[in-house]
């Protein structure tokens, strides 16, 4: 099957170059990778164009103009334009291990979608990969593994059988839309995220119950598709619970509606994307 990977950038393209030079070196490869950019600045386009020269697979770079926090609008955009038949989703802080699209497609099974971690490299271990070091994925990396977001050291390493037993034993993990995969066709039956979220958190949650609702289940990635986020300050609000913050009472109102479609979606952007 054909794979798209749909990575998300904001005005780190030093970062994004290290991600980009990751994919490269898959041993399974995207069949294409698409940059869903929510309205990074110019250095950030001339890095996508110097790199879709390398990359052994076709690039393309979704731009929209920065208006603030608009990952969902962002990720939409990537997903219509894409072609592929399933959608891998990754941020472009993250390095990934050379088997990760390999181990999303060893997982990858209808009726399921999945969700991987990453390990959050500390800041020495992150200004060391930024300056061109290679990840180390193994339980004695530089790593905050305390932290909650966090892959945590047990599963630091990559082991495919502990992988798959992991996955039909446990349905789930910590939703984290920075590593995630999903059958096209299932995105599109819920209509992707829903861009009245703005700002940071929730929408991937948001989509998650929709998926779940619509019959999915969602099965955790332990011991493979492993990803090394790099550290860097957050624009997350420091309640990012508040039940009275905006993305919250929509992700409330999915719940309790049992709700499966949202309305403002990735069907805003088809359209455009149809003969491209």
């Amino acid at each position: 099957m054909n794979v798209s990977l749909v990575i998300t950038t904001y005005n780190w393209p030093a970062a994004l170059a290290r991600v980009l030079e990751s994919v490269a070196m898959q041993t399974r490869l995207p069949d294409e990778v698409l940059i869903a950019d929510d309205g990074s600045g110019a250095e950030t386009a001339v890095l996508i164009a110097r790199a879709s020269e390398s990359l052994p697979v076709p690039l393309r770079h979704v731009w929209q103009e920065d208006l603030g926090f608009r990952a969902a609008r962002s990720r939409n955009r990537g997903i219509a334009a894409s072609k592929g038949d399933y959608i891998v989703l990754l941020d472009g802080d993250m390095m990934i291990h050379p088997r990760f699209i390999a181990d999303h497609l060893m997982m990858a099974e209808p009726g399921f979608f999945l969700q991987g971690g990453r390990l959050k490299a500390n800041d020495a271990e992150s200004q060391r990969l930024l300056a061109g070091g290679e990840p180390v994925y193994a339980p004695w990396v530089k790593a905050n593994f305390h932290e909650f977001d966090g892959t945590r050291r047990l599963y630091a390493f990559r082991q495919p059988l502990l992988a798959r037993w992991k996955a039909r034993s446990r349905n789930g993990g910590r939703v984290m839309s920075c590593n995630m995969s999903f059958w096209r066709e299932d995105l599109l039956r819920v209509n992707g995220f829903d861009e009245r979220m703005e700002g940071y958190g929730a929408e991937d949650r948001e989509l998650v119950v929709r998926l779940e609702n619509a019959g999915l289940r969602r099965r955790a990635l332990k011991w493979c598709a492993l990803a090394m986020h790099f550290e860097h300050s957050t624009r997350q609000q420091e309640n990012l619970n508040d039940p009275d913050l905006p993305n919250n009472r929509l992700l409330k109102a999915s719940i309790e509606q049992r709700l499966v479609r949202c309305e403002l979606g990735i069907d805003q952007h088809t359209a455009e994307f149809v003969n491209s």
